[in-house]
């Protein structure tokens, strides 16, 4: 379902509104207009942004990709599908299982890093001794 914005809807948020809808800073808002992730907005008369629901549908797909984990390029390229009507759910599909695959190796990663801060922690009795065996693993020895 694309996300198309169309500047004549009737109903507009400010970006204070659609901050506040979406749980997302203002100046994020901002620097994804910059980006070119979310379409500037058309202005008031007073000059101020006038966000239509397309805005805010588009914003809470951003924000939802990034709590998934998935980088600003790979949200970029599942939007391209998107704003480019001519996605397939095997497109999504692959980007997705790439983006798992990554999860997957810093999930290991970050075991690995674990196993080995509780084997040098293991190691340290604690107290007030002068040495220390955590200390000597951070430097090697």
């Amino acid at each position: 379902m694309p996300l198309h914005i169309n500047p004549m809807s009737s109903q507009t948020l400010s970006i204070g509104a659609l901050s506040k809808k979406t749980n997302v800073n203002i100046e994020t808002i901002r620097y994804y207009e910059r980006i070119g992730m979310i379409p500037h907005p058309p202005r008031t008369n007073a000059g101020h942004r006038a966000y239509a629901q397309a805005h805010l549908k588009r914003l809470t797909f951003i924000k939802r990709s990034r709590e998934l984990g998935f980088t600003l390029n790979e949200i970029r390229a599942l939007l391209g599908l998107v704003d480019g009507d001519d996605y397939s759910c095997e497109e999504v599909r692959t980007l997705t299982l790439q983006h798992r695959a990554e999860i997957q190796t810093k999930i290991k990663d970050l075991q690995r890093l674990e196993d080995t801060l509780t084997q040098i922690s293991d190691k340290c009795a604690g107290g007030n001794i002068p040495e220390c065996p955590i200390i000597d693993a951070l430097y090697g020895d």
